[in-house]
């Protein structure tokens, strides 16, 4: 009578250390194969876009083929993403002189006159600089604010203090801070001007408040190890 009590319970040890090795296996599998994939998926794309505009007979498959033979083989993705690395680093150090200056001032010039594509050019231009920009840090702030509505709070990036026209019209005369709300998955978001009282700042580093919304707020900072959770359960 003692044994067949103490079969059952075996298997469950069983299979639920079974259960837990496999989810286990899967918390470490997958952001390893997903990271590679997207990588791998990330660099096909520039390689796409970037390979197109290289003259035929200087690209790689190509050279491979010129210097080595056609039977010869040879991976040849990624060196779209070197070719980009290369050139971007080319026109930033041309850019730093007084020649590349001149240059850029005489497009920038010639771009002001296109009605269209003025406004195209000046939004991003005034994205990247926002981003890349030493002299100010941008979204190194996260915070809380009521959205959609009072009494529900949503996690949301400071961007800055209100300036230019925007701080000159808004109707109130408390300090106002631009904050980003990214939605779930971080595919969009929405942009508000909130006064600086009703903002509450947070200690949550910008990295782990992304990981919050991508993850429908499953993954929140100062959460156990998911692998120690398994490794309990399966005890």
């Amino acid at each position: 009578m003692e044994d067949q009590h103490h079969h059952p319970a075996r298997k469950r040890g069983l299979f639920a250390g079974l259960r837990a090795s496999f989810l286990t296996g899967l918390v470490v599998v997958l952001p390893i194969g997903l990271t590679i994939y997207l990588v791998y998926t990330v660099v096909g794309w520039i390689d796409s876009w970037i390979l197109p505009l290289i003259p035929w007979s200087w690209r790689p498959e190509q050279l491979v083929e010129y210097y080595l033979g056609p039977e010869a083989t040879f991976p040849v993705r990624g060196v779209g993403v070197i070719v980009f690395l290369v050139f971007t680093v080319a026109i930033g150090w041309i850019a730093k002189g007084l020649i590349g200056r001149s240059l850029i001032a005489q497009g920038e010039a010639l771009v002001d006159r296109m009605p269209v594509v003025r406004s195209v050019y000046g939004g991003f231009k005034q994205i990247t600089e926002t981003f890349f920009a030493k002299s100010e840090k941008s979204f190194d702030k996260t915070c809380l604010v009521e959205f959609p509505r009072p009494g529900s709070w949503a996690v949301g990036f400071v961007a800055t203090t209100a300036k230019g026209e925007i701080a000159t019209k808004l109707p109130t005369d408390k300090p106002m801070l631009a904050v980003f709300v990214a939605l779930t998955p971080l595919t969009s978001g929405i942009l508000l001007y909130v006064p600086e009282e009703d903002v509450i700042l947070l200690d949550m580093k910008a990295d782990d408040a992304v990981k919050l919304i991508v993850s429908a707020g499953l993954v929140s900072p100062g959460n156990k190890d998911v692998r120690a959770l398994l490794t309990e359960e399966a005890a």
